[in-house]
């Protein structure tokens, strides 16, 4: 199964993967990925929501390298071209994860020769959402997602330290940047404790603002300037001891302000806590 790595580094007609591959991405992976055509990988669906979100987003902001798109049926024959890199959905599990749970990534991977699907070379990933969530959970960000793995590649090229290290603790330090910036959140994704402007007011100083989902989609795709929205990652209901990732992301150079998790439990909902702004405000303090 793949392994979180340099990200947290931690698919539906999609990728399974299953057997954990603990590969960290080399420096010479890192060189040759720039010299990949990238294959944008689709569903068979042509119009599902994953198909034309992921479309729109790397038609606007894929720079990285050249690329094309790709139908998924193409995708294993297409897997061992060594000139070619691939950004694809995939239904990924942890071995050492006794709940069994399954998530759904967004992985950018280097094609090889004798190598299957499952064994392509990572050089990022990002979480994308628990397996059996609806698209409209995550759809609408993959605008930011797509800008922020072209930066991640970027970061861990020019210091390759970055890797191995803690990456919770690389990505908050630029949690005090917060300071001047709106945060833009949708009121499903927060805690009945901060759902409203008011309520999170009595905690984090900073500016929010409470929107829907066509409203963040609409930021991203304009690229607003300050605009910083809530990326969570949870199992969309109440399965308890289950991890929610939240990554509060800048719309404008796809940066991350935080990356944290926790796991739900009768205290703590799949949401962005009130605890999550009392460490914002002590850090924009």
């Amino acid at each position: 199964m793949k392994k979180t790595y340099a990200l947290l580094l931690v698919i539906f007609s999609f990728v399974h993967l299953q057997a954990q591959r603990e590969y960290l991405p080399t420096k010479a992976d890192l060189d040759h990925f720039y010299t990949t055509k990238t294959y944008v990988v689709l569903e068979e669906n042509q119009l599902s929501d994953y198909n034309i979100e992921i479309t729109d987003a790397v038609k606007k902001f894929w720079d990285i390298t050249e690329y094309e798109f790709i139908k998924m049926k193409d995708f294993p024959a297409k897997s061992s071209d060594t000139n070619a890199s691939f950004l694809y959905p995939a239904g990924v599990s942890f071995e050492k994860d006794r709940s069994n749970t399954r998530y759904k990534f967004l992985c950018l991977s280097l094609g090889g020769e004798n190598f299957n699907i499952d064994e392509l070379k990572d050089v990022a990933n990002i979480p994308l959402s628990y397996y059996g969530v609806d698209y409209d959970h995550y759809s609408y960000k993959l605008g930011t997602l797509v800008r922020f793995l072209q930066n991640h590649v970027r970061l861990i090229t020019e210091d390759q330290s970055i890797i191995s290290q803690n990456v919770y603790k690389h990505y908050n330090e630029n949690m005090g940047d917060l300071k001047g910036k709106t945060l833009y959140l949708v009121e499903e994704n927060l805690e009945r404790e901060v759902n409203t402007v008011a309520k999170i007011k009595d905690i984090y100083p900073g500016q929010v603002k409470i929107v829907d989902q066509d409203a963040v989609k609409e930021l991203i795709m304009a690229g607003e300037e300050d605009a910083v929205v809530l990326y969570k990652v949870g199992p969309e209901g109440k399965k308890l001891n289950a991890r929610v990732y939240k990554i509060l992301v800048g719309v404008s150079d796809a940066r991350f302000y935080y990356f944290d998790y926790h796991k739900v439990n009768a205290k703590k909902p799949d949401a962005f806590l009130a605890s999550d702004f009392k460490k914002l405000a002590k850090a924009i303090n």
